[in-house]
């Protein structure tokens, strides 16, 4: 077993996608498994079946809260946090993490792979043909670190429930090294199917609790990295296009929409009010 990394999986109901990410890799790789909806199945699956793969079932309180609490357990010089629904981690890839974190004399924050896969609106990746290229921001999806860099840049913080957790510590990380993507490194990232739900109550709950803390991150990332009248004056114009859009789909009856952008004016506020995040998963 490679006794230089820990690969630390970051699980909320997504049995079957944790399953398959380790079942190649399990065996040459310290594996921590960090679930955070109670998956009792799961746990039972890999203490019987992958007994050198360690999993905690945690409280959810967010996902900067589930990384911090797997790094507890990292003993390793180098270790990797991956949703399970990003495709393409296997050992040859962790190991090219490995050599590229060596060709830059481990002088680095974080490196993140080249998704295939990825919209352009909602992820920059670097142009660059170089096999390293420097990033100022990478995907939470899926990051390498130097645990010794990653202790003195701090974490997580653990205020992000969801959303601009990694940009806050790619932003704050720049005092220290420099961030860079893997371009060897390809992967398809299947994003938000790690906690696809069935249950049409659950899907709602998702999409309300996704809608809540986009922008409660958002202000509170920016309020963080720059000065609360930045955040303020940055978000003027998105307070005013909330409420119109909150108006038009009232009258429209598009409902779907009306709680989308309804629940983006309740985290919004809160988030403007200094409030700490409390809107929590009910399922």
């Amino acid at each position: 077993m490679n006794q230089d990394i820990t690969i630390i999986i970051l699980t909320h109901k997504s049995k079957d996608l944790a399953i398959n990410y380790i079942k190649d890799i399990y065996k040459k790789f310290k594996i921590i498994i960090v679930d955070n909806s109670n998956d009792i199945e799961l746990k039972s699956i890999i203490d019987s079946s992958y007994q050198d793969t360690d999993i905690h079932l945690i409280p959810n309180n967010g996902y900067s809260n589930q990384i911090n609490h797997g790094i507890k357990f990292v003993k390793t010089k180098y270790f990797l946090i991956s949703n399970p629904d990003v495709k393409g981690i296997d050992e040859i890839n962790i190991l090219n993490f490995i050599n590229a974190a060596k060709q830059l004399d481990d002088n680095f924050s974080a490196l993140g792979p080249r998704y295939l896969d990825v919209n352009p609106k909602t992820l920059k990746q670097s142009k660059s043909e170089d096999d390293i290229a420097e990033m100022r921001f990478l995907s939470g999806a899926c990051m390498f670190f130097l645990k010794k860099n990653y202790d003195l840049i701090g974490g997580f913080d653990d205020n992000f429930f969801l959303y601009f957790e990694e940009n806050d510590f790619c932003k704050r990380s720049s005092k220290f090294y420099k961030n860079y993507q893997i371009n060897k490194i390809k992967v398809y990232h299947d994003a938000g199917n790690s906690v696809l739900s069935k249950n049409e109550n659950e899907v709602k709950d998702q999409r309300d609790l996704r809608s809540w803390h986009f922008v409660w991150s958002k202000f509170y990332y920016y309020k963080k990295n720059y000065s609360y009248l930045f955040a303020f004056i940055f978000f003027l114009p998105i307070v005013l296009r909330t409420g119109l859009k909150i108006l038009y789909y009232s009258i429209k009856k598009d409902e779907i929409n009306f709680f989308k952008y309804k629940n983006r004016w309740e985290g919004m506020l809160t988030s403007i009010k200094g409030v700490r995040s409390f809107k929590r998963p009910k399922f």
